[in-house]
């Protein structure tokens, strides 16, 4: 599955001064890494975010943010936001801030 070059390109710029991140391909997109722990991503033209178990149902809660059922089944702690939620930066770092908070309060891998 190809992704939103355009959308990665708009993540490196909201965390091009983060340390310890490292983009990797999967879930058929691009991720973001945080010390070893997946933070957001993009997946075709949407983002991927990790809230987290207990963020997850207020994350679920904001506008065009839905579950992410990648393998067919929702994957608890993990969303998809809508790429016209998305269209300013200020959103787009809302999200992405969710994410780099949720990676970095876990333990390095």
């Amino acid at each position: 599955m190809a992704f939103s070059e355009k959308l990665a390109e708009r993540i490196r710029q909201q965390i091009n001064e983060e340390t310890g991140v490292v983009e990797k391909k999967m879930f058929g997109g691009l991720a973001f890494m945080v010390n070893g722990n997946m933070s957001c991503g993009v997946v075709g033209e949407d983002l991927m975010v990790r809230v987290g178990a207990e963020a997850y149902e207020a994350a679920l809660a904001e506008p065009d943010a839905r579950e992410m059922d990648f393998t067919g089944r929702p994957m608890k702690g993990m969303i998809y936001v809508a790429a016209d939620s998305i269209r300013t930066a200020k959103r787009l770092a809302f999200w992405v801030q969710k994410g780099l908070k949720f990676a970095k309060s876990l333990p390095s891998k």
